[in-house]
């Protein structure tokens, strides 16, 4: 079948996901969730006080954490035209991304404006950097409607958990209560493409198998792109807000199962080809992710000995 039968197809299963996203999304104002008394003028026009960063109060992993997943919402514009193009903007498609898009659309907003209330984050370094990765932009690596599907589904789920256990290492209420809540919207995104790529798995079972492959052996988080990625996400590891653990446990391995990955019938060669590769990768990451643990626990063993 191809990607535009598919989108046709699946056209009346994206009217019903609408409706129920619709019935169970809640309204929600993100200036409700910033602690606006904390705020005061910074240096510039209104001379007040230059930041340092003796004014946050946030661990420096969390912090770390907050800018990646700030910088992450920021790329909406690159996301919504990526999505757009795919799916197109007529229909039940169509009305989907733009509702999708409109929903994102305040998690940015939120998070820049607590972060810049409660001076947890150097403003000008964190303009700078929103800078330089928006003109990056982002491009999506999976050329075929399934394989956005696919990537869409798990890392929805991916952003919700970083989201979440951001929140949790920040030590500040107000932030936890606003990241859960964004949290919240991450996780009905999440149902709603993991319905999507279920029914698609029905209708061709094959092509939906090589996309989820495909994703899940090249998975990268949208804010990979960002200056200094690797030296961030490592420090976010190592806290245990996001690390390969989280990835298997949390993210790949709960998707995977509701889709009955394991258990799909009606495979030909190729479908059965792209499952065994992927149940081999699954393994590879396992081992990957335990030694990955093991590490990080020696290393705060040796660190706590030190003390």
């Amino acid at each position: 079948m191809s990607q535009t039968e598919l989108l046709h197809e699946l056209e009346p299963v994206v009217a019903g996901e609408l409706d129920r996203h619709l019935k169970v999304a809640k309204e929600w104002f993100p200036h409700e969730y910033v602690p606006w008394s904390q705020g005061r003028d910074y240096d510039g026009i209104f001379e007040g006080e230059a930041w340092q960063d003796s004014d946050s109060t946030i661990p420096e992993a969390a912090r770390v954490s907050l800018i990646v997943n700030l910088l992450t919402e920021d790329n909406l514009p690159s996301y919504h035209h990526e999505i757009a193009t795919t799916f197109g903007r007529d229909g039940a498609w169509g009305t989907w991304v733009h509702r999708w898009t409109a929903e994102e659309g305040r998690h940015g907003t939120a998070i820049r404006d607590y972060l810049t209330v409660t001076r947890a984050v150097d403003p000008v370094a964190l303009e700078r950097a929103r800078m330089v990765h928006m003109e990056g932009g982002f491009t999506t690596e999976y050329d075929t409607m399934l394989g956005q599907l696919a990537y869409v589904s798990f890392q929805e789920l991916a952003t919700r958990i970083a989201h979440r256990n951001t929140g949790k290492a920040s030590g500040d209420p107000n932030c936890e209560r606003l990241l859960a809540k964004i949290a919240a919207d991450e996780n009905l995104h999440m149902l709603f493409y993991r319905n999507l790529l279920k029914a698609a798995f029905e209708l061709d079972p094959n092509q939906t198998m090589r996309a989820i492959t495909d994703v899940v052996t090249t998975f990268q988080m949208p804010g990979n792109t960002i200056e200094g990625f690797t030296r961030k996400a490592m420090i976010i590891a190592n806290e245990g807000i996001y690390d390969l653990r989280l990835h298997l446990d949390d993210v790949l391995m709960p998707v995977l199962r509701q889709w009955s990955v394991f258990d799909k019938t009606g495979l030909d060669g190729e479908g059965e080809k792209a499952r065994d590769e992927l149940a081999a990768f699954l393994e590879r990451l396992e081992t990957s992710a335990a030694r990955f643990v093991t590490r990080r626990e020696e290393r705060r063993a040796r660190a706590e000995a030190a003390r």
